[in-house]
């Protein structure tokens, strides 16, 4: 059986106004395919004018102002739309999505198509089923001993994998897809023999797991912070009344 994590695989990712995934908005985001590792990668940018003030401690992260994303990005709506028509692609030929945190991005990316397109992730997804595959989830299973935080960047120093523009979506975006291919590689007597469609039921039961071990971390630490089990999208709040 053809082994995925040596085959076709896509990647998302954002930058952002903040961490937020309910009120912040996405300022640049990527989409990497690579058909087979050592290819060279397919590359689809987008830079965004979110409509809202771009906080300095943002803009320290990504180095996007919010006066260049008045001049050069472009408005949310089409890119919202552009972006989603790539997913929604992606999902129909049963190519697995890499996407660093899930959560985070594509909640983010369903809050900004509800906001600006009066629609869902979901929805735009329709009846295709969209295969995710998280590096921070399946490096925590799958090596959950070891020490030290599990940032991109730490992922990327552990299995070997550059990352030279840091923050920037598309090296972001690539730089997931090769640790995803690199854990495939070392932890292939657990996945080979997983289909796509099993890792991602796999990953929302073992992301589950792992938000319950934080949260009673966090509450023998006083931390009053809530952990959502969520994966890879979390639900949206009811609307207000």
């Amino acid at each position: 059986m053809a082994r995925w994590y040596e085959g076709p695989l896509a990647a998302f990712d954002t930058e952002t106004t903040g961490v937020d995934v309910e009120t912040d908005r996405i300022v640049s985001a990527a989409v990497v395919v690579q058909d087979a590792p050592g290819l060279r990668p397919r590359v689809t940018r987008w830079l965004v004018n979110p409509g809202v003030p771009v906080p300095e401690a943002a803009t320290a992260v990504h180095g996007l102002t919010e006066e260049f994303l008045q001049h050069r990005g472009r408005w949310p709506a089409p890119v919202m739309y552009e972006i989603a028509e790539q997913l929604a692609e992606h999902a129909a030929r049963g190519r697995p999505l890499v996407v660093m945190n899930a959560p985070f991005d594509l909640t983010l990316l369903d809050r900004e198509l509800r906001r600006h397109r009066a629609s869902s992730l979901q929805r735009w997804l329709g009846s295709s089923s969209l295969y995710v595959l998280d590096p921070r989830v399946l490096d925590k299973q799958l090596d959950r001993h070891r020490k030290g935080r599990r940032t991109l960047t730490d992922l990327c120093a552990h299995y070997g994998v550059e990352l030279t523009e840091a923050h920037d979506p598309a090296a972001d975006a690539l730089a997931a897809l090769k640790v995803v291919r690199a854990l495939g590689r070392r932890f292939s007597a657990h996945l080979e023999r997983l289909t796509p469609a099993e890792l991602h039921t796999l990953q929302a039961g073992w992301h589950a797991a792992q938000a319950r071990g934080l949260q009673a971390w966090f509450a023998r630490s006083g931390v009053e912070e809530t952990v959502d089990p969520s994966w890879p999208l979390r639900p949206a709040l009811p609307a207000a009344a």
